[in-house]
């Protein structure tokens, strides 16, 4: 392979990661707002979330990122391609993490958040000691299969003339016409890279599992109850 296409493949590449760890950092914000405010007590909220959630499930990331690239220009305003890749992709696998979001809040037992109640936490402080610490080892798993998919969308982008990976391997192909060899390589790449992520995901669930536990310590309720229980009260 000559080094023209070497130099193809590693812009390719780099433009493939730069969709797959923005698109995951801008989706992982989209999944909690989403997901948070479909438990939300606020009838509006838990409306918008459950809007942008089904819509953004239902659309294909691949008309998302037409509507971006074709059709948002005729109105005055363009989008820069990564910026409109990232977006598209990231509106559509949010969707899909904010119900990952919901559900593993909802996992954490009953009996945790009402203990917190006891001890006059605030929903903040709620959420931020008790729940999330939980729920965000539940989370993991599955997001990890959320950051396969996202990999794997990124090839989309080829289609609207962005230099990723695959539109790389399509212009070697065009080039040599070597087909089988080329799509090969394609598949062994976004393999080896999908490893990669998988791994440093469990990776992160083990650092996650150790640092907040899969469940609240035992006693650690009791523990904060004695503690505060001896602190000084006011008159």
């Amino acid at each position: 392979m000559s080094s023209g296409f070497v130099g193809y493949l590693w812009d390719g590449l780099l433009i493939t990661l730069q969709l797959t760890v923005y698109g995951a950092a801008l989706g992982l914000v989209f999944a909690f707002a989403a997901g948070l405010a479909r438990l939300s007590g606020n009838k509006v909220l838990r409306g918008i979330a459950f809007l942008y959630t089904e819509i953004f499930r239902g659309f294909p990331a691949l008309i998302l990122l037409f509507w971006l690239i074709f059709v948002i220009p005729a109105f005055g305003f363009q989008f820069d391609p990564l910026f409109a890749g990232t977006l598209a992709l990231a509106l559509n696998i949010g969707a899909y993490a904010a119900e990952v979001v919901r559900g593993a809040v909802q996992s954490v037992p009953k009996g945790q958040t009402e203990a917190a109640i006891a001890l006059n936490f605030t929903p903040a402080q709620r959420m931020r000691k008790v729940i999330l610490p939980q729920a965000i080892v539940a989370m993991i798993p599955p997001f990890s299969n959320n950051l396969i998919e996202l990999l794997k969308a990124t090839a989309l982008v080829s289609i609207v003339y962005l230099s990723d990976l695959t539109f790389a391997g399509q212009l070697i192909r065009a080039s040599t016409g070597e087909t089988t060899t080329v799509f090969l390589g394609l598949l062994v790449g976004y393999g080896v890279i999908a490893l990669i992520f998988t791994a440093l995901m469990r990776w992160l669930e083990r650092i996650a599992a150790r640092k907040l536990g899969r469940q609240v310590p035992p006693g650690a309720i009791g523990r904060i109850f004695n503690r505060r229980s001896a602190e000084p009260q006011g008159v």
